[in-house]
């Protein structure tokens, strides 16, 4: 593994530990904004409430199994006879906060287990959410874009993901985050100016963040 690869191998698990660690936040958050858009635009008709709780129900189970101190990923997104997995919540209830999130947490495990293919459709069938909340995990979404790129050694295209995801949400967090790994992208690529550009604007405008020291040692060699 080159040294690109291995710092590129650190910020993803950087931003995994940060969706493990608020889980739970997250989904919240996204049914809470769902739920605000049913009764202002009446579309309770298309998707029942019991539904809705049912599948949030099933993905906090599937969420335990992802969450332990050592996650079954396996288990997390297959489950078993007494606990649904990811891929159940996402095949059964997709159409709803939940379980598009579902979707999220399936392509993730699919990662870690090393089936890319089955984590570029789930992250694919994705769909992104409204709201400021929602725009921070529509971020991670296309990180694991980008991070399914980098295993199958499509730097160019984990770049442009990576890039994208910067965009997306703006915070100190993910922005930063995102740009670091877009600079180890582009550098990959062989692509020098485009990574001193992703540092030169983590060091400027996100000095506060935790990438923003790596950002000025790589602008100082």
């Amino acid at each position: 593994m080159t040294p690109q690869e291995e710092a590129l191998a650190a910020a993803q698990s950087q931003a995994e530990n940060f969706f493990e660690k608020n889980s739970k936040m997250v989904v919240t958050a996204i049914v809470a904004i769902f739920a605000i858009a049913i009764v202002i635009f009446g579309y309770k008709k298309l998707i029942s409430e019991p539904q809705m709780n049912k599948a949030q129900e099933m993905l906090y189970e599937a969420q335990y199994r992802f969450e332990e101190t050592t996650p079954d990923y396996s288990l997390a997104l297959n489950g078993d006879e007494s606990t649904p997995g990811f891929a159940e919540v996402a095949e059964q209830y997709g159409n709803t906060p939940a379980g598009n999130l579902a979707k999220m947490y399936a392509a993730s495990c699919a990662l870690r287990l090393g089936d890319l293919d089955a984590a570029e459709k789930y992250i694919n069938s994705y769909k992104n959410v409204k709201g400021i909340p929602g725009e921070m995990i529509n971020a991670m979404a296309e990180g694991l874009k980008g991070d399914i790129a980098v295993e199958k050694d499509d730097y160019a295209k984990a770049a442009a993901c990576f890039t994208k995801a910067a965009g997306i949400s703006e915070n100190d967090f993910t922005t930063p985050l995102f740009l670091r790994k877009a600079a180890l992208a582009y550098r990959a690529t062989g692509d020098e100016a485009k990574a001193q550009e992703c540092y030169k604007t983590i060091s400027e405008k996100y000095p506060r963040s935790v990438d923003a020291r790596d950002a000025l040692k790589q602008l100082a060699e």
